[in-house]
């Protein structure tokens, strides 16, 4: 089994559509391992995001990342980040896959919904900035 890290981003949880993805999310397999509620401050944002500084985007996504709350989780399955990608769909939702997260709900490519790591190098990295030793194996 291989976990992975997944936000359901604050664009998406204004429009109480968490319990549309994570029905979703079960239904592609995957067990939630752990999930949080919260409300990213800045410097969660900025150091979540940090590898992205250097771009245009950067104070955009963090001030998006920041306006409300999400919900953060440990996803749990067999090859579970290219799973997980392929659930979510293309980052610009007019290029995703019918039936995927981000062909469903996302507004934009800016304001796309959801998150997922984007290898398993990555999701160790990123379950352990918000799940410190919180995480079942």
């Amino acid at each position: 089994m291989e976990q992975t890290f997944a936000i359901i981003k604050p664009d998406a949880v204004a429009k109480n559509q968490i319990g549309d993805i994570l029905a979703v999310t079960e239904a592609a397999g995957f067990k939630i391992r752990a999930m949080q509620l919260t409300q990213m401050t800045r410097k969660q944002a900025e150091g979540f995001y940090a590898v992205h500084s250097a771009r245009p985007f950067f104070g955009e996504l963090v001030e998006f990342m920041c306006e409300g709350p999400c919900v953060l989780l440990c996803l749990e399955r067999e090859d579970a980040v290219a799973k997980w990608r392929e659930t979510m769909g293309a980052t610009n939702p007019a290029n995703a896959a019918e039936g995927t997260i981000r062909k469903r709900f996302a507004e934009s490519m800016g304001r796309n919904c959801s998150h997922g790591s984007d290898s398993a190098e990555n999701a160790a990295i990123e379950l352990a900035y918000f799940f410190p030793g919180n995480i079942l194996q």
